[in-house]
């Protein structure tokens, strides 16, 4: 079982900053694969980015490339999203989610991820 906690969400102005954390439970967690996904009103929850358990690799949305990195702290058992010149279209709760390096599916799909945290919600004013 792994328990997933996200923070650091809030309102900032188009053009400010936010960084996500999400601390997870689990003496495994280095071996996670970690994503990141948000869920605007009345759309479906869509891929912002991942990190492979290794850190080796990262990967994000066309969206947010060039503005978000995502990070992975195997130490404090942490992945970060470093969110920079936000906009508007950005507002969402965004989740993050873990899964097995030994699991199958794409890091792109919510459908791959075995564990979510409860979300924290990102407004971004015009």
């Amino acid at each position: 079982q792994v328990r997933l906690v996200e923070s650091g969400g809030g309102l900032v102005q188009a053009g400010g900053s936010l960084r996500l954390s999400c601390a997870a439970s689990g003496r495994t967690f280095s071996t996670y694969h970690m994503g990141w996904f948000r869920q605007a009103p009345g759309k479906e929850r869509e891929f912002v980015a991942a990190i492979a358990w290794s850190s080796s690799s990262t990967y994000y949305a066309d969206s947010v490339k060039g503005r978000f990195t995502i990070s992975k702290d195997n130490v404090e058992n942490t992945v970060y999203l470093q969110m920079n010149n936000l906009k508007p279209e950005d507002t969402a709760v965004y989740y993050c989610g873990s899964r097995s390096r030994y699991g199958s599916g794409s890091v792109y799909s919510k459908d791959s991820y075995d564990y979510w945290g409860q979300g924290t919600q990102v407004t971004v004013s015009s």
